[in-house]
């Protein structure tokens, strides 16, 4: 397999990759992310062999916005919508209860998904052009350091998947925070510290 390194604007060839189960590097302001469409568990498979990652570790969904979120979560609380305005698109993963829609190997068998609005130009007119979500975590091999560039992806990945969308150099080079919330007033949990800090939650919440 030749991989692909798509340096305009043109994502056809992205778009095509995507719906027939192929896996893409998309570039977002945080890391490049290893992406497949999300809805299709045969091609989410791709994704865990390619990376090495442990079937027990969730994938969260890359989407254009909230309203795209919505069809992929059994609840979206006050608090979920507060944190999207402020945040998206930006470095911020909600991790919410998941709809039935989301197959079973994107959540790991648990019941809750992460959602996340990427802010990177490419990677949201890719999602515009989709129409479905993207199960899309870190281009790496699991345990490896994060890409930040299209040369990062194919040191761990050249040949192995179709094709990379050039975006440059990323904004952070750091992962999204992580955050999990619930239809409990009040209640949050930040289950990883990347690019936002606690106290920046923290305050969209109205605890400062």
């Amino acid at each position: 397999m030749k991989t692909v390194v798509i340096k305009g604007s043109d994502l056809s060839y992205a778009v095509d990759t995507i719906m027939r189960g192929g896996v893409v590097a998309v570039p977002t302001e945080t890391v490049y992310g290893l992406a497949a469409n999300g809805l299709d568990a045969n091609a989410v498979a791709k994704i865990y062999e390619l990376k090495g990652r442990p079937a027990v570790k969730p994938l969260s969904l890359l989407v254009p916005g909230l309203d795209a979120a919505e069809c992929f979560c059994a609840l979206v609380p006050d608090s979920a919508r507060l944190l999207a305005e402020a945040f998206w698109p930006g470095p911020l993963t909600i991790v919410l209860p998941s709809s039935d829609e989301v197959p079973d190997i994107v959540r790991a068998g648990g019941d809750t998904i992460g959602i996340r609005c990427p802010n990177h130009l490419k990677t949201l007119a890719l999602l515009n052009l989709l129409k479905v979500p993207l199960a899309a975590p870190s281009a790496n091999i699991s345990n490896r350091p994060s890409p930040k560039n299209v040369d990062d992806v194919l040191s761990y990945f050249d040949g192995k998947i179709d094709c990379i969308i050039d975006g440059g150099t990323c904004t952070f080079g750091t992962e999204s925070t992580l955050v999990l919330l619930s239809s409990e007033i009040g209640y949050y949990k930040v289950l990883r510290q990347g690019v936002l800090t606690e106290e920046d939650i923290m305050g969209v919440l109205g605890y400062s």
